[in-house]
């Protein structure tokens, strides 16, 4: 099956499934964007405010960082098949001499479409946002708590970041253990596995 009217149609629709997946990653993060420029402004706006607030925004970065994995992993599977489209029928025809990217593509892209699969772990998605989006902005909150309980208290700063009974002590260890997990997860060595980003360097793993 060459490129077709029918394998046209086909690749348009997929393109359309994919923009559909990606707008609906792009309001995640403008919402996330929107929910952290409010709490900051608010932690911000008057010395009585608790700084603890700050946190409730680190919080809810999170649950809007886990929502948005689970897009990027529906997302990955339009993407997916339109770079095996776009490998395999649009650049062969136009360049047949540079060859298939993969010879086996008619069975692997039938097979996804008699059963959709999802092509990355949950791990790698949360990776990928975090490097892409939501780890500058977790550090735009870590900086900003750390000004609120530094800047408007004249006691200690690991006094002041206790919230109620909680000491700072371990408020302050929660946090650290937090961003240093966010960290590790966003940086370490991995394979990566969602088709056809564009990256420094190829780290696709062929299959």
């Amino acid at each position: 099956m060459g490129p077709s009217s029918a394998m046209a149609h086909l690749y348009r629709g997929e393109l359309h499934r994919m923009k559909l997946w990606r707008e609906r990653l792009d309001k995640t993060t403008n919402w996330a964007v929107v929910v952290i420029a409010a709490i900051v402004t608010w932690a911000f706006s008057s010395p009585g405010n608790p700084h603890y607030i700050i946190l409730i925004g680190v919080a809810t970065l999170t649950v809007f960082l886990t929502i948005e994995a689970r897009r990027y992993r529906g997302y990955d599977i339009w993407r997916t098949r339109v770079r095996t489209l776009q490998e395999n029928v649009w650049a062969y025809g136009l360049d047949p001499e540079g060859g298939l990217v993969d010879e086996n593509w008619r069975k692997r892209l039938g097979d996804d479409y008699r059963t959709p699969t999802l092509k990355i772990s949950t791990e790698e998605a949360i990776a990928h946002r975090l490097r892409r989006v939501y780890l500058p902005l977790f550090a735009v909150l870590l900086a900003a708590w750390f000004v609120r309980i530094t800047a408007f208290s004249p006691s200690s700063w690991i006094e002041t970041a206790a919230i109620g009974m909680i000491p700072g002590t371990v408020v302050v260890g929660v946090v650290t253990l937090f961003y240093v997990g966010a960290v590790l997860v966003a940086l370490r060595s991995r394979t990566w596995h969602a088709k056809g980003e564009l990256r420094t360097e190829d780290l696709r793993k062929r299959q």
